[in-house]
């Protein structure tokens, strides 16, 4: 196709009305360019200035579904109206669970999301407080066998929670932290060959590989079945963060016999900022059996932290001190849930459960690829006219090897300009020091048009800071 063709509005256009995932659209809340530039929320918006901004930042923060408002209206009528009997009674004209239940309401919906039986999934805490009381459960450090594999470019708060457990068991981080690094200093990302190989050099001391589903730096999506497979194989725990994951590519978690997974709801699941995380349980890992009677029952089961919440309903509120497990990663629960997030939470999904995973990963490789191309084609012409390129895709080329994500490193230097320009001109995406700009077109609200805007933003933005480096 003609390098016109593929710039021009009209092929924007016709992309977008030929996806059968349009209408999504219209059930986020697209920012305004006057918005975004407002210093205050309350007051009038200018009526005059509705020009929607480019938001391809759904990898660091989703936008707000249409539902959210509405279904918060519903929830703060009721504890208005209803006080603390909003625990228990149903409300007919809400699209809420009594607050009781607020939490398994939406785990069935959330396991469709990553691959899951519905008992092996909880709607609880927070991300990183998930992995740490996944790894109390998982982590169990012998003297030979006391190791944590990591990725050498670990989110720093998987990086902390990964130290902190270590030294929790006595062990020094400098000792029992392996680093996957890139082999090559050419090539941020890590080969499934290449990671497997470094399980397998040091199996007989690991306890626990941790890695992210996707790669928040390089958008780089790991071959999770064959790394969980192989891990498993040498008697190794597989634990996964799925915080770029989660909403964002198809997952199977059960299917690939992960031993646990966390994730947050605020990227690609547009719960809000901060909002409440999600945990995968393999079921083998939930069983709860009863060796004791039905007069005196004793229980064996995973050992975990434990609390209230993670105790059968029927007796939760007898406050006679005896735990008695869910079966299932609802068992590992601590506390009531956040009613507040987990409105959010459901808001969001009954936008995510009129389509499929499936049909949204369609729509990404689609998107994502047409981003690709332009970013490509603008590299010819930096070529052609600048006589050197501004930047480089550090994202795997393959469609499979990547989500909804191009991360794109710039020419040293260029990082502050280019967000300055991109800023004013409405376009939101997301820096990661010193020199990537990462782009994420998300599938349910992002456009044609949103990638072709930004890309024509970026190329004037690519020219003024160089013009501004030589001045």
């Amino acid at each position: 196709m003609e390098k016109e063709d593929l710039f021009s509005e009209g092929y924007a256009k016709a992309q977008d009305e030929q996806d059968p995932l349009r209408k999504f659209r219209e059930y986020f809340v697209i920012p305004s360019k006057a918005d975004l530039s407002r210093t205050k929320i309350g007051g009038r918006a200018d009526e005059n200035n509705k020009e929607e901004s480019t938001y391809l930042c759904g990898n660091s923060l989703g936008l707000q579904p249409t539902l959210t408002k509405k279904y918060f209206e519903e929830y703060l009528s009721t504890w208005a109206q209803k006080g603390v009997f909003g625990h228990f009674k149903d409300v007919s004209d809400t699209h809420l669970a009594p607050w009781l239940n607020a939490d398994a309401d939406v785990q069935g919906d959330m396991a469709k999301i990553v691959g899951a039986k519905t008992e092996e999934v909880a709607v609880m805490n927070t991300l990183t407080a998930n992995l740490h009381f996944l790894m109390c459960s998982f982590y169990k450090p012998t003297k030979d066998r006391h190791k944590i594999l990591i990725e050498g470019r670990a989110f720093p708060s998987d990086h902390f929670a990964v130290e902190s457990q270590l030294r929790f068991h006595g062990f020094d981080p400098k000792d029992s932290m392996i680093f996957l690094e890139p082999p090559s200093d050419t090539d941020s990302t890590l080969s499934t060959e290449y990671i497997l190989s470094v399980i397998d050099k040091h199996a007989s001391e690991l306890a626990l590989v941790l890695l992210p589903g996707i790669q928040y730096y390089t958008g780089q999506f790991f071959d999770m079945a064959t790394i969980t497979s192989h891990t498993r194989s040498k008697g190794i725990i597989a634990g996964w963060d799925l915080a770029h994951a989660a909403g964002n590519v198809p997952l199977q978690l059960h299917d690939w016999n992960v031993d646990f997974a966390a994730w947050c709801t605020y990227k690609y699941l547009n719960a809000g900022p901060g909002s409440i995380g999600g945990a995968f349980v393999h079921e083998r890992h939930g069983q709860v059996k009863n060796v004791g009677s039905d007069e005196r029952p004793s229980f064996e089961y995973r050992p975990r932290l434990q609390g209230w919440w993670g105790s059968q309903k029927s007796s939760r509120f007898a406050m006679a001190n005896n735990y008695e497990p869910i079966p299932g990663a609802a068992g590992f629960q601590v506390s009531n849930t956040s009613v507040a997030d987990s409105t959010a939470v459901r808001a969001s999904l009954d936008v995510f459960k009129q389509t499929s995973m499936s049909d949204i990963r369609v729509k990404s490789l689609k998107i994502t690829a047409y981003l690709e191309q332009l970013l490509d084609l603008l590299l010819k012409d930096q070529e052609a006219t600048l006589g050197k390129k501004l930047f480089h895709i550090i994202t795997p080329r393959n469609p499979d090897e990547r989500g909804a994500q191009l991360s794109v490193m710039l020419e040293h230097g260029l990082l502050d300009h280019i967000m300055e320009i991109l800023e004013h001109n409405g376009v939101v995406v997301d820096e990661r020091r010193p020199d990537v700009v990462r782009v994420a077109p998300a599938p349910l609200y992002n456009s044609y048009q949103d990638v072709r805007n930004f890309i024509q933003v970026f190329k004037g933005a690519c020219e003024d800071a160089v013009k501004k480096t030589k001045a």
